[in-house]
């Protein structure tokens, strides 16, 4: 009799992992966040100007738009997961890039925008 619970037991927990089987959206939120934060970061120590904060903003939002379409049936493929992780890399690459090309917000002039 147990053997028997034990059995239905598993075979309900395979069924219901094969079906959840895609890839989790918390990293890449995790990502968004970070790098978020990296670019508020920058822009405060004036190490991205407004225009390239401006810019890495709109990538962040196109991410985030794509990330939302990728999700509208309720999960996320492996290629779709994939596709966004790898936007998410060039975005940080941006990052740097803005952060250390050498244009910054001189210091005696205010902060403009966000």
């Amino acid at each position: 009799m147990t053997a028997k619970i034990l059995i239905a037991t598993a075979a309900i927990l395979v069924a219901a992992t094969t079906t959840a089987s895609a890839h989790s959206v918390r990293p890449i939120d995790r990502t968004l966040d970070h790098q978020a934060a990296k670019i508020e970061k920058g822009r405060q120590t004036g190490q991205i100007t407004w225009r390239e904060g401006r810019k890495l903003r709109a990538e962040q939002r196109r991410i985030e738009h794509l990330r939302s379409d990728y999700l509208a049936d309720g999960n996320l493929t492996g290629r779709e997961y994939r596709d966004l992780r790898h936007r998410q890399e060039k975005a940080a690459w941006n990052i740097i890039n803005e952060k250390y090309d050498g244009w910054r917000r001189w210091r005696f002039l205010p902060r403009v925008g966000r």
